[in-house]
Formats: C-alpha cells, structure tokens, sequence
C-alpha cells in the first residue's frame, strides 16, 4: 500500500544561512532524509508548503485537511512543525475518520548534527504501515492519538494529556 507524504515545512525542513544566522527554508530535505534511510516503503511525495507551523493558519489547515479528504491514499505521512502540530492533527481528527494520518516533524533541523528527524521520519513510516484508521503524532520513539498529547515545551518532548 502506497504512503503519501503531505510535507508542510517545519523545522525538519529548516536550513541554516550562514549570512545571517537564521533559520529558513530552501527545499524540502525529506526526498534526501528516505534516500539516507534507505526507505523501501512504497511511497508518493507532495509539497504543499514550506512554513513555519506558527505563521500558519486556517487556510493553510483546510489546504492540508483537502490535500488528505482528496488523496486516494488511505495511509498518509504529514511533516509538520512541532509548535502548532497538536493543533493540526485535532483540526484533522475531527473531520477525517477513514484513512491514517500520522504527522511527524523534528525539535532539531535534518541539516544539523544529533536531529532527531530521520529516528521520527522512519518511525512515522513505520507508525502509517501498523495503525488503524485515526490521526496520530508520531515524535521521539512515540505515537500519540490526536486528542491525547500535548508539547511540553520546557522539556521538548510531546506527552500524553493523561
């Protein structure tokens, strides 16, 4: 069964100017991340935006929600950024019942040593092949319902709410 991979940006997606010393996006880095992990997942890539998850809004929401009711895929992979990921997933959550969402994103840019997105990329895939239908967050080793986590933000990690 093949993955659709929804990428929205994030710090996953993040690189490093050397100019100024921020953080930006150029590309995806995801196309590079399956080639590394040697991926033999069957697999089809799509680019829907590359933002910041908090500059996003509600268009850019209902722009993901059409991209997933609209995929013929019943398995799809969203890279999102971590700050307003919990938000997504419940925005999904209560309006898509027939397909498997799992979002997944990084704390740390691909581009910088000791990421943990390629560990979170990978587990996402792996997490797509095994669920059942429902949207989950997929970070650090962990999945987590939609409407059961939350970002701990002083510790970096996303958490069960109970």
């Amino acid at each position: 069964m093949k993955i659709k991979v929804l990428i929205t940006g994030g710090t996953i997606d993040k690189s490093y100017n050397m100019h100024n010393g921020e953080l930006h996006f150029v590309d995806s880095h995801i196309p590079a991340m399956l080639a590394e992990g040697r991926c033999k997942a069957d697999y089809e890539l799509d680019t829907l935006m590359l933002k910041d998850s908090l500059d996003m809004n509600e268009q850019d929401r209902l722009q993901i929600l059409g991209s997933c009711q609209q995929s013929e895929h019943k398995k799809i992979i969203i890279t999102h950024g971590t700050d307003t990921m919990v938000q997504t997933a419940q925005f999904l959550d209560s309006r898509i019942e027939d397909k498997t969402i799992v979002m997944t994103g990084a704390m740390t840019p691909y581009v910088f040593d000791k990421s943990d997105s390629l560990f979170n990329l990978g587990t996402a895939f792996t997490a797509a092949q095994c669920l059942a239908a429902g949207v989950y967050v997929c970070m650090n080793g962990r999945v987590f319902k939609a409407s059961n986590v939350v970002k701990n933000r002083q510790e970096g990690i996303f958490e069960t709410l109970m």
